[in-house]
C-alpha cells in the first residue's frame, strides 16, 4: 500500500516526538505561520497531489517555514458538517508516518520531519501519497480525494486567512445552541495517544480543549462512525448545574481514563477541573494572591505575570492530567456565556494576552473590558493589583469579603514573649495550607522516592525552638 513511500507508514509511530537534535527542519509551530482545511466540494480531481513551494529537498537543515494542507473531498454522503471532524484526524494520520511530526490543529498546527526520513529519501509528496490513502481508508465514504502542500510564505498567508474564516462559520453555528437543548453530550479519545487519561468532553456551551471539534462535528462524527473515538454521552442526572457536573459524565470519564478520573466540573478550574490534554489553544491558570484567574494561550510568546511562559503552565497540566487551579481550554469556549461560569466568569479574569482581549471583545461584559489588564498594561502581580483598583475591577469586592470573613471568623491570638515559647499548639486556630505543589518529591533514606500528586500541606502545630 505504501511501497512507494521510504519511510515505515503504520499507527506504531503515533505518539513520535521529533527532537530538535533529530530535526530536519520545522514547519508552521510558534515561530512562523501555518493551516490545515478539509473542504467538501463537488468535481474533486481524484488522486490529485501537489506541493506548492520549497520541496524538502530544497529546504535547509534546522530552518523553519510555513505549512498549509488542503485536503478536498467528494462523496455522496460526505456532509459539510464532517468537515471538522474529518479535519481533526490529519493529526492522527500525520503521525503514522515515521519521522513526521504532527501537533495541535487548525491554523496552530506544528510540525517536524527527522533527519532521518530526509536521509531516507522522504519528500512532502509522501506525504500527500500517505494522507490520500490513509483517508480513503479511514473514510470510506470518502470517493475522491486531492491534497496540496503550501510551504511558499505568501501562498501560506492567503490560505490562513481563508481557513480562519471558515473556521469561524463552523463555531458561529454552534454558539446557537446551549447545553440545556440537548440530551447527550459527546466525548472524544483522539489525544490518547499523547495524553492516555485524557478524555474530552463536548458539549454546545464547551467546545472541546484542541478548538477543532464542536458539538454538531461530533453528532455527526459519532453517527458516521460509532466505534471511533468521538461517542455519545447521555448526560444523566445533572449533580451541579453551575459547575457543570453530571452523573453519566462522570461514569464515563471514569471508564475512559481507566479508572484514574471518576469527577469533573465543566465549568470550574477548582476541585475537579476538566483532564487537559496538550493540544488545547489556552491555559486557565488561578492567581492565589488575587483570588482571579489568568489565561494564557499558545501564541503568546511572552511570560505571564507568574513569571512563567505558556510552554511550563501547558506543561503543568497536560498529559491528561487533572490540576486544581489549571484547565486547558479553547478559545472558543471563553465566548460561551457558560465561560467559568461556577468560578465567577469573566468577574474573575485577572490577565489576558492583548491579542486574545481583542478578539473576544463582543463576548467580554461591556464594563470590565477596560478593568482586565493585558501585557501591555502590567507585568506583575503587583502591578496587576494596582491596575484592578484603579480601575475598580469586581474582584476586589470578593478580596475585601474573604478578608472581613477572616476577620470575623478567627478570633484574635495572644502573642507571649519569644523567650516564653517553646510549642504552640494551633488545633483551636481555623487550619489553612500552609503550602501547596501539583506534584512534589520527598527525599528518603531508604533509596526510594515518595512524589505527592496535587498535595495541600496542613500545619497543626508550629513548633518554635531557642538555639
Amino acid at each position: 500500500m505504501f511501497e512507494d513511500i521510504p519511510v515505515d507508514v503504520s499507527p506504531m509511530y503515533e505518539g513520535e516526538r521529533i527532537r530538535s537534535a533529530n530535526m530536519f527542519v520545522e514547519l508552521a509551530g510558534p515561530k512562523s505561520i501555518g493551516a490545515e482545511l478539509v473542504q467538501v466540494k463537488d468535481n474533486v480531481e481524484d488522486g490529485k497531489i501537489e506541493v506548492k513551494g520549497p520541496e524538502l529537498a530544497d529546504m535547509e537543515e534546522g530552518e523553519i517555514y510555513p505549512l498549509g494542507i488542503l485536503i478536498e473531498i467528494q462523496g455522496e454522503k460526505l456532509e459539510k458538517e464532517l468537515e471538522g471532524v474529518i479535519e481533526r484526524r490529519t493529526h492522527e494520520l500525520c503521525n503514522y508516518i515515521k519521522g513526521f511530526m504532527h501537533l495541535n490543529q487548525r491554523d496552530q498546527i506544528w510540525c517536524r520531519v527527522s533527519k532521518e526520513a530526509k536521509e531516507s529519501g522522504f519528500k512532502l509528496e509522501h506525504l500527500t501519497k500517505a494522507l490520500s490513502t490513509l483517508f480513503r481508508e479511514e473514510f470510506p465514504i470518502i470517493e475522491a480525494i486531492s491534497i496540496t502542500i503550501l510551504t511558499d510564505k505568501a501562498e501560506v498567508e492567503v490560505f490562513l486567512e481563508k481557513a480562519k474564516s471558515l473556521y469561524e462559520e463552523r463555531d458561529a453555528r454552534a454558539r446557537e445552541l446551549s447545553d440545556e437543548d440537548v440530551d447527550v453530550f459527546y466525548g472524544c479519545v483522539m489525544c490518547q495517544s499523547f495524553a492516555p487519561t485524557h478524555v474530552c468532553v463536548v458539549t454546545p456551551d464547551r467546545t472541546a480543549l484542541c478548538g477543532a471539534i464542536n458539538w454538531f462535528d461530533c453528532r455527526a462524527a459519532a453517527k458516521m462512525d460509532p466505534e471511533g473515538p468521538i461517542f455519545e454521552i447521555e448526560k444523566g442526572e445533572i449533580l451541579d448545574e453551575v459547575k457543570g457536573e453530571y452523573e453519566n459524565v462522570n461514569l464515563v470519564v471514569a471508564d475512559r481514563s481507566q479508572g484514574t478520573f471518576d469527577r469533573i466540573y465543566l465549568h470550574s478550574v477548582f476541585e475537579y477541573p476538566h483532564t487537559s490534554c496538550g493540544c488545547f489553544e489556552a491555559v486557565a491558570f488561578y492567581v492565589p494572591e488575587l483570588d482571579g484567574i489568568g489565561i494564557v494561550d499558545r501564541d503568546f510568546k511572552g511570560e505571564t505575570p507568574l513569571g512563567l511562559p505558556f510552554s511550563a503552565m501547558a506543561g503543568q497540566c497536560s498529559g491528561g492530567k487533572q490540576v486544581e487551579g489549571f484547565t486547558g481550554l479553547s478559545l472558543e469556549y471563553m465566548r460561551s456565556p457558560k465561560f467559568l461560569q461556577a468560578d465567577g466568569g469573566y468577574e474573575r479574569v485577572v490577565w489576558l494576552p492583548k491579542e486574545i482581549k481583542d478578539a473576544l471583545v463582543d463576548y467580554i461584559p461591556a464594563d470590565l473590558i477596560d478593568k482586565i489588564p493585558t501585557e501591555e498594561d502590567v507585568n506583575s502581580i503587583k502591578e496587576i493589583r494596582t491596575f484592578l483598583e484603579e480601575k475598580e475591577h469586581p474582584i476586589l469586592e470578593r478580596l475585601k469579603v474573604s478578608t472581613e470573613e477572616i476577620e470575623t471568623d478567627e478570633k484574635p491570638i495572644e502573642t507571649p514573649e519569644l523567650e516564653e515559647i517553646e510549642e504552640m499548639d494551633t488545633r483551636e486556630v481555623p487550619t489553612s495550607p500552609v503550602a501547596y505543589a501539583s506534584e512534589m518529591t520527598l527525599p528518603t533514606s531508604t533509596g526510594m522516592k515518595i512524589i505527592l500528586k496535587n498535595a495541600k500541606i496542613y500545619a497543626e502545630k508550629v513548633i518554635i525552638k531557642r538555639k
